[in-house]
């Protein structure tokens, strides 16, 4: 599934390859009780909420065409990862995300350039496809840009016990000599941004697009659920860490709020992009599209 949009002298296409009940609300969300749930659960229902209180996550690309590039933002789950703790991930075969491309005109060879927020397994899957046995770039013809303060920490992680989604979709990227190393204050021509947002990982980053203004800026997880904007103090307990992850939270939603920045976030459910808006003393995300 593909949507699409303009801004400014750019066009975003959100790419999907799933949108699914995902995590437990009462599970995974630190200092979310029943009770705060209850109070909540008619705004959050049906979209971001099914019946037994789960969190419906998007999992989607974002590609932006500015003046002078293709680039594609996360680039999803993949095919044929071995991901058994994540059943709906699990050596999957299916064409959704290639038919996501077709769908905005665009090719494997049409990406110039592939970013990631940073480097979990829903977010560099589609950086390789199995060849003959190997993993080898997904977008032969791009470069690849990961943060390196993000890629040290993986590589060190995987020195010490392996991780499947660094050897399998990051590594390969590096040993093709596809991939840069990049500082948090990268910038790519007039129209690209980094923006350090850690505390979900180390060297996590956001990244802003437009000429002279953020137009857009592509969250990544930072953010999970429009409850966490709501409440930006509430951090996923697998956050590497969650204080920080809070301060990280709460810091960009001040940054945007009543801009008229669209923010692409990585995994709110369907339509994922909306201008925050103050509420009370947390933030909501107003749907566009």
């Amino acid at each position: 599934m593909t949507i699409s949009f303009t801004i400014a002298d750019m066009t975003v296409h959100r790419i999907i390859e799933q949108e699914v009940p995902f995590f437990p609300a009462l599970q995974v969300l630190d200092g979310l009780t029943p009770e705060l749930l209850a109070e909540n659960r008619s705004w959050l229902r049906p979209k971001a909420l099914d019946a037994e209180d789960m969190l419906i996550l998007c999992f989607q690309s974002y590609v932006v065409r500015t003046p002078h590039h293709t680039i594609l933002v996360d680039s999803c789950i993949g095919n044929h990862k071995p991901r058994p703790t994540r059943p709906t991930w699990h050596d999957k075969t299916d064409d959704r995300y290639m038919r996501g491309l077709a769908a905005a005109g665009l090719t494997v060879d049409d990406i110039d350039i592939v970013m990631c927020t940073h480097l979990h397994a829903d977010h560099v899957g589609w950086n390789t496809r199995l060849d003959n046995g190997r993993w080898v770039p997904t977008f032969s013809k791009a470069r690849y840009v990961f943060g390196e303060q993000e890629y040290r920490h993986w590589a060190a992680a995987h020195a010490k016990a392996p991780v499947a989604a660094f050897g399998d979709s990051v590594l390969p990227v590096m040993e093709a000599g596809r991939a840069d190393l990049v500082g948090m204050a990268h910038e790519i021509g007039d129209h690209v941004r980094l923006l350090p947002t850690p505390g979900h990982t180390p060297g996590h980053v956001a990244i802003r697009f437009g000429r002279g203004r953020d137009e857009v800026v592509m969250t990544g997880d930072l953010i999970h659920s429009p409850l966490q904007a709501r409440f930006p103090a509430m951090s996923m307990r697998f956050d590497t860490d969650p204080a920080e992850a809070a301060i990280t939270r709460r810091a960009f939603l001040e940054r945007y709020c009543d801009t008229a920045t669209l923010c692409c976030t990585a995994h709110f459910p369907s339509p994922s992009v909306g201008r925050i808006k103050r509420w009370d003393d947390g933030f909501r995300c107003e749907a566009v599209g």
